[in-house]
């Protein structure tokens, strides 16, 4: 990984400028990936995300390591686990995008730092304290009033988006883990390549040859994809992740206009008023946890 330059404000800015524009792309992507979902099979979508992910993977890690070095794991079997989930992740989020509007998905996905906060303590023995229990609380009663069960505005697709949460939580969680025994490479690599190999089976079965509108389509994901995870990677070579973490809630921003924009799609008060809540547990939450890796690098200077 590259070395920072001197100036921290200044890479900081590059690193959120970045992280600013890849949200835009990630919308983006989601917005054609919803379009694509009616001209072409969920599997075939994923398997050709992955494959186009992979291709991106394999430059980047060429140009700081040996590929037979990055393919290298201490801990395969959990490398593996964790690239499954993110795979059974994007194969659930296409799906529901079939049913559920962009914006409505986002508002809804939003909840996930706080089922990492939750998950965190049973799989990585983590403390939490009250407050962030707290956001976590009050973040669940935004997604409650987004979703509305029990109402007949209740879209039972809007499960899917909490599914897709949880498990993203659970893959966030494992990265963790596995960062403490690989490197960054050999993570980025193992996402693509057995994301690729675990779709492409069902993308087989399923497979019908783009054409016209689909094909146009398939290659603007492709090229999404690719962009937004560079982007991804470039801009927390320049800023840490506690300093980016706020910006991630600006994809919610554009999904809704795209969803406007490209479907029609508007959110109701009650869905926006739950989606301030879910952003602002989230931020808090962040923030918190921002707080905490201060204190504890401040401790160990002092020790």
């Amino acid at each position: 990984m590259e070395t920072r330059p001197n100036n921290p404000a200044n890479t900081n800015l590059r690193g959120i400028a970045l992280l600013v524009f890849a949200t835009v792309v990630f919308a983006l992507q989601d917005a054609t990936t919803k379009g694509l979902t009616d001209l072409l099979p969920v599997a075939q979508i994923v398997f050709v995300r992955f494959t186009a992910f992979t291709l991106l993977a394999l430059c980047i890690v060429k140009m700081r390591m040996p590929v037979s070095q990055a393919i290298r794991s201490r801990v395969p079997g959990k490398q593996i686990l964790r690239c499954l989930m993110m795979c059974a992740e994007v194969s659930i989020f296409t799906f529901a995008l079939r049913y559920i509007g962009v914006a409505e998905i986002h508002a809804i996905f939003s909840c996930f730092p706080l089922f990492i906060v939750a998950l965190s303590v049973p799989i990585l023995g983590e403390s939490v304290g009250w407050r962030r229990w707290l956001a976590v609380g009050v973040g669940f009663i935004g997604t409650l009033i987004i979703i509305r069960p029990g109402t007949g505005v209740f879209d039972p697709a809007a499960l899917l988006a909490i599914v897709c949460a949880v498990v993203y939580a659970l893959y966030n969680l494992m990265t963790r883990l596995v960062s403490r025994h690989d490197p960054f490479e050999t993570s980025l690599l193992y996402f693509g390549v057995v994301g690729m190999l675990a779709s492409a089976l069902p993308a087989f079965w399923v497979w019908q040859a783009p054409q016209g509108k689909a094909a146009w389509l398939l290659a603007a994901v492709c090229v999404c994809s690719m962009t937004s995870h560079f982007l991804l990677i470039k801009s927390l070579e320049l800023a840490e992740a506690n300093v980016l973490q706020p910006f991630n809630y600006l994809i919610l921003v554009w999904a809704m206009l795209m969803g406007w924009g490209f479907f029609g799609e508007v959110l109701d008060a009650f869905a926006v008023g739950g989606a301030a809540l879910v952003v602002a547990s989230g931020l808090y939450v962040g923030l918190r946890e921002a707080q905490a890796v201060r204190n504890d690098s401040k401790l160990n200077q002092e020790s």
